[in-house]
């Protein structure tokens, strides 16, 4: 089953259920999809095309969290998080930040990396290591630190 097809039983399921943030949230990804497939004259979404419309739905949510935080608004915020962990569902297992930094260590020594000048060679190979596993502002807060950039 494809990536399209387990988000379309999943709404069905959701809807038999009654679960209506669930339900919500897998309209909204289904949407996403459509576009995609339009965009690109009807071709089917391929898993690395999935990845990258989940992550940039859950990155969507996480940047709305942390504004409705700063603005006071704790009950969108939990909305927010209710859409998150259900697009979290579809993502592959996220990378501890202790793993990043594991990974993030491997790649400087791999590129001979030792100061800032250096982070796009670290950077690059190591976002497609870590492709939809880490948060990108994760990856590239430790790469500064352990680079010396603060």
């Amino acid at each position: 089953m494809n990536f399209s097809e387990r988000i379309t039983q999943d709404l069905k399921t959701a809807m038999k259920q009654g679960d209506r943030q669930r339900l919500e949230t897998l309209r909204t990804l289904r949407a996403a999809i459509l576009e995609f497939e339009k965009e690109k004259a009807g071709n089917v979404v391929s898993d690395e095309d999935a990845l990258r419309i989940l992550t940039a739905a859950a990155k969507k949510r996480r940047e709305a969290i942390e504004q409705y935080r700063n603005a006071g608004r704790e009950d969108l915020a939990a909305a927010e998080e209710g859409e998150l962990a259900v697009i979290s569902e579809y993502l592959p297992t996220q990378l501890t930040e202790e793993e990043v930094e594991t990974a993030v260590r491997q790649a400087i020594k791999a590129a001979d990396a030792t100061d800032m000048s250096d982070m796009g060679r670290v950077m690059g190979p190591l976002m497609k290591q870590l492709k939809g596993r880490a948060d990108g502002a994760l990856v590239q807060s430790i790469v500064r630190r352990l680079l010396g950039g603060s």
